[in-house]
């Protein structure tokens, strides 16, 4: 597959693609339009060999991208455009499609085989999916590393699946010819068959062994979108079943002959050592193998207890009396940290974008606000765990992985770092994962890190059994890793119109990327640029941008949607203030901002309005409009909602009505389901105890009782609507989250006249 430089840079996260402009590892673009490995993954890989991280991360990627086999080889094929890497076909015609990403609720395994079974020409009642693993053909192919994350899933493999499906139909088709000895031109395919002349046909399943032999053809034609009948179809999913009746696996659900189960007491306060330690009355619990002392993200100390169960395990961790020394490392607190961030926040910082200021100082009318956002947890309702099985002798050691991962490349490297195994030796076995959002896919492979670290201590103490390490759901919210706390300052200058004339915006917030290998290539001149994506666009307005990055003892990564979780809601609740200051209406406003250099935020604006019934239905009294829109990894999603505030204050979201710009909808269904999920955890940014918060560096908050999520009784009523389009599609797995807190926000400021410019909504 030749992919298209421009293509692919188009799919990547416009901070991203602007910062490899400006890096100094950049390469020329038109020099990359007619290479094989296109722009996007030359050029994320020269960054990443730059920074260091390509010797830990693409080892088998860089595999893929020099080798082939057999037919393909001869072809110039890689092994992520091979069909054997991902389709089998049963003697039943039964195809199993395997995917290159995790599918953690996003519905990857059922969007990318309805990919590929759509120029398969396969009989779509006969299709199965399964994980990929660390193998070189389950790279991204966009990028060349293993990775779900970004909402690339679709958007990086839509081309990449379409041609794979091709391909195997065409060498089905060949395998036909040549057993009824006619030319191949004079067969067609339909629904699992090759047909022939005079309407004879021959099953998948009959041709798939001779088929495997025929050559992998390099070029294949794709069909026209017009002739799609699975793509684009609302399709339920190929797991919906299995986990509506409670019989999915996922990676807790593991079980492996003599296996054992460890649970590790760790610091609380980041980093911390162990300082003394007294575990005679947890060895003395019944099914407790071994206690055994294990290092820590961050450089802390543990103890791990290895049990015949997870209940026996948390009583000894439980009975365990442990003293920490936190001496060395950074206590933070998040109300000192408040107020260091106000103060940074009326300083000059980093310059991200530079607009000048000269007409603020005569500006008729001016808005200034400050905003904060809490840390936020990612409270799957998986926990983390990753299971471990070593094998073999010192030397010529072996070992099995078996865990959820948004990033099995890099796990696996991880972990052979760890076990002193050589990379060969490391195989992961991908598991179904119960939510992610981003906790998944950590650049320092902190839960499989530890789990491996576990493992090794288990096997030095004599324990050669496997070991699943369990992380309950209070050990992630207190010792995970964060969305980090923000504070936003802005002050915009304007006219009668609404003509903005000045827009001076500082944020303040540690870096997600600072530290990590995406360094060299997502910070530039001091700003991260996932902490700027979502400013200022779509609207053209004169705006100066400076950021602040302190370091804090405190463990930072993305959360879905990233960077956007706070500036949709700083830009789209200023963007209103100012129609309200200009008695304009807001959507107006938003359309002659926009212009008509934006045409899908515009038809997504106008298909939510025009769905909701906004301007024109009459809503029932003590309730008020709400509208946001904004992009994110290349969808637009704009909601018009409506919103109430009780006499107590407490504001109550009733419906949400979504437009939502996303090119091709492979899977309407999966979209909707996309949206509904992304606005309820967007909900959960405003409800009363969605905050993380620390004092003496100890994460306060440790369960759903202190760390609020929305209950049924929260959830209001969500229509979804899709933008047709025939372009090839855009991610949706994070999209519906950022525009759905400024909405809501928009709504109760109409009622109560005051902007909620705290996270959660603070009304009082």
């Amino acid at each position: 597959m030749h992919f298209d430089a421009h293509a692919a840079r188009a799919h990547m996260p416009k901070g991203l693609v602007a910062l490899m402009d400006q890096s100094n590892v950049a390469i020329n673009t038109e020099a990359n339009a007619a290479s094989a490995d296109g722009f996007a993954r030359r050029t994320f890989l020269k960054a990443a060999a730059a920074s260091g991280f390509a010797l830990g991360a693409y080892p088998l990627a860089a595999t893929a991208q020099g080798q082939g086999t057999g037919a393909a080889a001869s072809a110039g094929l890689k092994p992520f455009e091979q069909p054997s890497a991902f389709v089998r076909i049963d003697t039943d015609g039964t195809v199993t499609v395997t995917i290159n990403r995790l599918d953690f609720g996003q519905g990857v395994q059922t969007g990318l085989p309805m990919i590929l079974a759509e120029e398969l020409d396969a009989d779509w009642t006969k299709v199965r999916s399964v994980h990929g693993d660390a193998n070189p053909a389950y790279v991204d192919p966009a990028f060349g590393m293993h990775l779900t994350g970004g909402s690339n899933a679709l958007k990086n493999s839509y081309t990449q699946y379409r041609e794979l499906g091709a391909r195997t139909r065409a060498m089905l088709v060949s395998a036909a010819a040549a057993q009824w000895g006619v030319d191949a031109s004079a067969l067609r395919t339909n629904a699992g068959f090759v047909v022939g002349p005079g309407g004879k046909k021959l099953g998948y399943g009959a041709l798939a062994e001779a088929a495997m032999q025929q050559p992998v053809p390099e070029k294949v034609t794709l069909k026209d979108p017009k002739q799609f009948r699975i793509i684009g179809k609302p399709t339920t999913r190929l797991d919906a079943q299995a986990k509506s009746s409670g019989q999915q696996d996922y990676g807790i659900d593991v079980r492996l002959p003599g296996m054992l189960t460890a649970v590790v007491a760790r610091p609380p306060v980041f980093g911390a050592k162990l300082k003394s330690l007294d575990d005679s009355a947890a060895k003395a619990i019944k099914g407790v193998k071994a206690v055994l002392r294990v290092p820590t993200d961050r450089g802390g100390e543990g103890i791990a207890i290895i049990a015949n169960g997870y209940w026996p395990a948390k009583q000894a961790r439980d009975a365990l009396k442990v003293e920490w020394d936190s001496s060395a490392v950074g206590k933070a607190d998040t109300t000192q940290l408040l107020a260091q961030y106000r103060t940074l926040a009326t300083q000059p910082g980093a310059v991200a974008m530079q607009a000048d200021m000269g007409p603020m100082a005569t500006a008729p009318n001016k808005i200034s606000a400050e905003f904060v956002f809490p840390y936020l947890a990612h409270a799957p309702m998986e926990p983390l765990n990753c299971t471990v099985k070593i094998d073999g002798t010192a030397g010529i050691e072996r070992a099995e992985l078996w865990m959820g991962t948004q990033m099995p490349g890099l796990d696996a490297m991880a972990a052979a770092k760890v076990l002193g195994v050589p990379p060969q030796n490391i195989k992961v076995h991908t598991q179904m994962a119960g939510g992610g959002f981003g906790r998944r896919a950590i650049p320092t492979s902190d839960y499989v890190v530890e789990a491996c670290g576990v493992a090794k201590a288990a096997r030095t103490a004599g324990i050669t059994a496997p070991v699943r390490t369990l992380w309950s759901r209070e050990d992630d919210i207190k010792g995970g890793y964060y969305r980090p706390m923000h504070v936003h300052r802005a002050e915009i200058g304007f006219d009668a119109q609404g003509n903005i004339l000045a827009w001076d915006h500082t944020i303040v917030g540690q870096s997600i990327v600072k530290g990590s290998p995406f360094e060299a290539f997502m910070v530039k001149n001091g700003v991260d640029a996932t902490a700027v994506e979502g400013m200022k666009e779509p609207y053209n307005v004169p705006m100066k941008l400076s950021v602040h990055h302190p370091d804090v003892n405190v463990p930072v990564l993305w959360w879905r949607s990233v960077g956007s979780t706070h500036t949709a809601y700083a830009m789209e609740t200023l963007i209103d203030d100012v129609a309200r200051a200009t008695m304009q209406d807001p959507v107006a406003y938003r359309l002659r901002l926009m212009g008509d250099k934006h045409p899908r935020h515009v038809a997504a604006l106008q298909l939510a309005v025009a769905q909701s019934g906004y301007g024109k239905k009459k809503l029932a009294a003590g309730r008020a409009w709400g509208v946001a829109v904004h992009e994110s990894f290349s969808s637009v999603v704009a909601y018009v909602v409506e919103a109430s505030v009780s006499k107590d204050g407490t504001p109550k979201l009733h419906s949400v009505t979504a437009g939502v710009h996303c090119n091709l909808a492979v899977n309407p269904k999966s979209v909707e389901a996309q949206v509904q999920g992304g606005a309820l955890m967007g909900l959960s940014m405003c409800l009363p105890g969605g905050a993380i918060t620390l004092k003496d560096g100890v994460v306060e908050q440790s369960n759903f009782g202190d760390f609020a999520v929305p209950r049924i009784t929260d959830m209001p009523q969500v229509a979804v609507h899709i933008v047709p389009s025939a372009e090839p599609p855009t991610g949706m797995g994070e999209p519906g989250l950022p525009p759905l807190a400024p909405a809501f926000a928009n709504a109760v400021a109409r009622l109560t006249g005051k902007t909620p410019r705290e996270l959660p909504f603070k009304l009082g």
